[in-house]
């Protein structure tokens, strides 16, 4: 059985950074791709950031591009969100996400934005930046 478990977040003023990190249990991690979702109060999950199984390819959301970098450790099984130059719009739960399917194949940043593409969900972290 696989389980997501995020930590991290928190309250920070705009402009702050943090740190989510997203451990992985089971087996099989370093075969799968790995997403980040955020979904504030009244609205729909969106993609933040997805990383190939191997760490070498990366895509992300436009309104967090330049400010967030997604990372992965294998053998920790982790895979980390690091947020930079936070804004009040930033505020939501983000949840990290795996997708276990053909993961050695890259299936273009159009198809891991969509939150149904993924198998695995963590419970999500609150992250709370104030202006």
């Amino acid at each position: 059985q696989v389980q997501l478990v995020e930590s991290g977040g928190g309250l920070v003023q705009a402009g702050g950074s943090l740190r989510l990190s997203c451990a992985i249990s089971g087996r099989a991690f370093n075969s799968y791709t790995m997403g980040w979702f955020r979904q504030a109060p009244g609205k729909e999950r969106e993609f933040v950031a997805v990383i190939n199984w191997y760490g070498s390819i990366t895509n992300y959301a436009d309104s967090v591009k330049g400010r967030f970098t997604i990372s992965r450790d294998n053998a920790k099984n982790t895979v980390y969100l690091q947020m930079n130059s936070l804004k009040p719009e930033d505020t939501a739960v983000y949840y990290c996400a795996a997708d276990s399917k053909a993961a050695q194949y890259w299936k273009g940043s159009v198809y891991y934005s969509q939150h149904d593409k993924y198998d695995y969900w963590g419970q999500g972290t609150q992250v709370t930046v104030s202006s």
